[in-house]
């Protein structure tokens, strides 16, 4: 710890009410500093504190298996956008590194959009992929980069580029795509279609499999 003092006068002039509170300012103000820097210093820590911010602000998040440096957030379309109502699961990776590195974030279940590619989920964000600061955390994702992202499109640079051209062509029928997709693949408790298809499949098996005691039709009594 390294406590500096600094005097704009004469010590003279300093009471010695003054420099008693001078003086525990600095140390108040150096083990804050110094406080700060271990939290930053510590990934894992880190790491723990943003999860924790994340739960604590009520956005539920999925954690298999308890690992923290792979899950998933239920993220809500903003409001009054064509993206309003939609529910979407973003998958997070954070990196050994993080907070220094950024995290790999990505759309599990589709979304329109020119910036998000359609089939991996992927997002071109700039403040992620580029301009990325450890002062940054989770809470600001999904609290206002996401939000902006989608609120905000850039055509001009995009990773599908159907919704590019569309937004540029005809913005209204970009909108009604937009809220098309939001219904199909995110009207259902952030599943997709495909999920869901694959569920019901999975009933339908469960339900022949059950039924394959059930008495074969023309088969002799014993």
């Amino acid at each position: 710890m390294i406590i500096r003092l600094y005097f704009l006068y004469p010590l003279s002039h300093i009471d010695l009410h003054s420099f008693h509170t001078l003086f525990f300012f600095t140390i108040d103000y150096n083990f804050w500093v110094v406080s700060e820097q271990r939290k930053m210093s510590s990934p894992s820590k880190r790491r723990e504190m943003d999860v924790m911010k994340l739960m604590m602000s009520d956005y539920i998040v999925d954690t298999p298996n308890d690992r923290l440096n792979e899950f998933s957030v239920e993220f809500h379309g903003p409001k009054e956008s064509a993206y309003e109502g939609g529910v979407w699961k973003v998958r997070v990776e954070l990196p050994d590194a993080y907070p220094y590195k950024s995290p790999s974030i990505g759309f599990v279940n589709k979304i329109f959009h020119p910036n998000v590619d359609e089939l991996s989920g992927s997002v071109c964000l700039d403040v992620i992929n580029q301009s990325w600061s450890p002062m940054f955390d989770l809470l600001n994702i999904f609290e206002v980069f996401l939000p902006q992202l989608l609120l905000y499109p850039n055509p001009s640079d995009p990773l599908n580029g159907d919704a590019a051209s569309l937004m540029m062509k005809d913005k209204k029928e970009y909108e009604e795509k937009v809220k098309e997709y939001c219904e199909r693949y995110a009207k259902n408790n952030g599943k997709s279609a495909v999920e869901e298809e694959e569920s019901g499949e999975e009933d339908i098996s469960d339900g022949n499999y059950s039924s394959s005691d059930d008495e074969i039709p023309g088969r002799a009594e014993l």
